[in-house]
């Protein structure tokens, strides 16, 4: 069972093809046979969430916070690492922030 904060190595299909690739991602949560994730790419230029080799990825590395997805559990190829708690509150916060816009006063 996949835990949020998981890095794992996924099976994703891109919006703009049909072509499925594997790539790494985290998972924010998981649902019955679903698993919603953000994409990470080593793309030091785009803008995320930095996230290093020393934390854990092979290369340093963004998590995009505006690249999600949800796929199914059989998708989800292996975990390579589990962020630290530090890291989950920093991805925690940022969506907090972006989806401020819904709260209703």
């Amino acid at each position: 069972m996949l835990k949020p904060g998981d890095v794992i190595v996924a099976s994703v299909q891109f919006t703009d093809t049909d072509e499925v690739k594997v790539r790494p991602a985290v998972v924010l949560f998981e649902e019955l046979t679903n698993v919603v994730i953000a994409g990470i790419t080593s793309n030091l230029t785009m803008k995320g969430i930095p996230l290093s080799k020393s934390e854990g990825a092979i290369k340093d590395s963004v998590i995009k916070l505006n690249y999600i997805f949800t796929i199914s559990n059989e998708m989800a190829n292996k975990v390579v690492f589990h962020l630290s708690k530090e890291k989950k509150q920093l991805i925690f916060d940022e969506f907090s922030k972006r989806l401020s816009g819904l709260k209703t006063q």
